[in-house]
């Protein structure tokens, strides 16, 4: 089988602003999903799909092309999103679902499904470079939002997104002199993020706020120093907390952490960053969050 691969993403600046236009700094990780895809042709419109996690089968689907009937599967409500997934790759694709081969499509997922590093945006930027169609497309019609997360996978590369006017990014490089004081924790918990989005989508904002989160980001891009980055990130932490009328994770949390704690994407769950201090793997671990990553075993830059 031929194989495709997009990489996670980590949302450093800017969180629900991303979706008004304000400046995003992302970058890739180790970690992604990988396409597996095979085009056998025995006149039967079929797709065959497994998806696995980690290994591990998860989800089994066979889907009659020419109807989009589910013939079989283990969990309806995910080949039903698949089988609807497929189908707009179909209507934007000059060559895929339009014979009657049968396509044999197996995607592995090497990340927990729980770390909320881009299971959704790896998947439809793979379909993407497999289709030869626009990945922001795709994910526009099949799920939404502001689209970073595609530009990190469809780049493989840290990126400064804007979603408007449309969408522009540009690949950088982001490769801090301190990077390997960075720390990435996880929450434990997969947070919902267009529950999130709904909530920060119902309170009124200024462009001026926006564009305070912009350059926001561009000073954290061109950051030299762990202490101004430190700052900068505290900063942002609590614009974004004071907006949405909500208490940072580090007054929830982590009240007694001697560093920054900056939470990244939606706020409540995934990965949250710090920096090292003292005895930092025993100090989260602890307070019940023992997945502590560097740089280096996280980020792919």
């Amino acid at each position: 089988m031929n194989a495709i691969f997009s990489p996670g993403k980590l949302m450093l600046t800017s969180e629900y602003f991303a979706i008004d236009g304000a400046l995003v700094l992302a970058v890739p990780t180790k970690l992604g999903q990988e396409f597996f895809f095979e085009e056998t042709d025995d006149k039967k419109s079929l797709i065959i799909w497994e998806a696995y996690h980690q290994n591990t089968l998860w989800l089994k689907a066979v889907i009659d092309y020419k109807t989009w009937q589910i013939l079989e599967t283990n969990i309806p409500s995910s080949a039903e999103f698949i089988t609807k997934t497929l189908q707009n790759v179909q209507q934007l694709s000059n060559s895929k679902f339009k014979t009657d081969l049968t396509y044999h499509l197996k995607t592995n997922l090497q990340f927990p499904a729980d770390y909320g590093l881009g299971s959704s945006s790896t998947l439809m930027n793979n379909l993407s470079e497999w289709a030869e169609i626009d990945p922001f497309h795709l994910n526009s019609i099949s799920l939404g939002g502001s689209g970073y997360d595609i530009a990190v996978a469809k780049e493989k590369a840290a990126v400064l997104f804007q979603s408007k006017p449309e969408i522009k990014y540009e690949k950088v490089n982001f490769n801090p002199s301190f990077k390997n004081e960075l720390i990435f924790i996880h929450l434990n918990q997969k947070q919902d993020s267009r529950e999130g989005i709904n909530f920060y989508m119902s309170k009124k904002k200024s462009p001026e706020l926006v564009s305070e989160f912009s350059d926001l980001t561009k000073k954290i891009l061109l950051c030299n120093e762990l202490e101004n980055f430190s700052e900068l990130m505290m900063i942002h932490e609590h614009k974004i907390a004071n907006f949405l009328e909500i208490s940072t994770v580090k007054e929830k949390l982590f009240s007694d952490c001697p560093s920054f704690v900056k939470s990244l994407g939606a706020w409540g769950g995934d990965f949250v960053m710090s920096a090292k201090f003292g005895d930092y793997k025993n100090y989260f671990w602890e307070k019940g969050f023992p997945s502590v990553f560097e740089w280096e075993n996280i980020i792919d830059l």
